[in-house]
């Protein structure tokens, strides 16, 4: 079997509507491979639309993605307009912002039903299992049903059958909206953990303060890329010391 990693995505004039409303105008953006990024924005930035084009959930726009990846340490790119290439499908796991989940099933039944979605065999699927059960500490929880699990808990078991078949690109729908600060936190640390994995992170979100949480962040507005780049070196550039203030000064003017 190929081994597929070092995947970076490169977005060039996407654009995407909705009938007149324009979620996408002329989107232009670099996700660097092992790496983890922010994107920030209030409610209707596009930052929804975005990943879900990234999932292959939205095949109809215009513009160019480029996937750019090492096929056992041979380098190669796909360029898609229209076709989610089934390569980076495979590789691609998606977290919604909306509950997905089913409430009556268990912590332990969730992560059956995804192991036999994703076709794991037995080995794999015990070790990957306990393993992410353990870190998110959920693992005495395991015959808690959806319905009953805190929010903070909730979103942990969605990322833990997001990361069941170990995909080399994550997409994270706001994954922190509506949980309580110390959930936060705690969701924060886990994305850490899965950073030394070397795996593409890509996290969008609404909260200012989580700008500041990875080594690259993009600020969008009304479909359209703002700023990217280090935290801190956004912030001294325009001379801020924290992104509401950054947000404030970069879309004065645009409405």
């Amino acid at each position: 079997m190929a081994t597929i990693n070092n995947i970076s995505i490169e977005l060039n004039n996407v654009s995407k509507s909705f009938g007149n409303t324009s979620a996408l105008r002329n989107f232009s953006i670099n996700f660097h491979s092992s790496s983890m990024h922010v994107i920030v924005g209030p409610e209707g930035a596009g930052k929804t639309t975005l990943m879900r084009i990234l999932a292959g959930l939205l095949p109809s726009y215009t513009g160019e993605i480029k996937y750019h990846y090492n096929i056992d340490q041979t380098t190669t790119t796909t360029t898609t307009t229209t076709i989610f290439n089934e390569i980076i499908r495979t590789e691609t796991a998606y977290m919604s912002e909306r509950q997905s989940l089913y409430p009556d099933l268990s912590i332990k039944e969730h992560l059956e039903f995804f192991r036999d979605l994703y076709s794991l065999n037995s080995n794999d699927y015990q070790q990957k299992s306990q393993e992410l059960l353990a870190i998110t500490r959920l693992d005495k929880f395991v015959d808690r049903s959806a319905q009953k699990l805190s929010g903070g808990m909730y979103k942990k078991l969605g990322l833990i059958c997001s990361l069941l078949r170990s995909p080399q690109i994550l997409l994270l729908d706001e994954p922190t909206n509506g949980v309580d600060p110390i959930s936060r936190r705690e969701f924060w640390e886990l994305l850490y953990h899965l950073k030394e994995k070397k795996i593409l992170i890509i996290v969008t979100t609404s909260y200012m303060d989580e700008a500041e949480k990875c080594s690259t962040s993009h600020l969008m507005q009304d479909g359209e890329l703002l700023e990217s780049g280090n935290p801190n070196e956004l912030l001294n550039k325009h001379q801020m010391t924290d992104f509401n203030s950054l947000f404030i000064k970069l879309t004065k003017g645009l409405s």
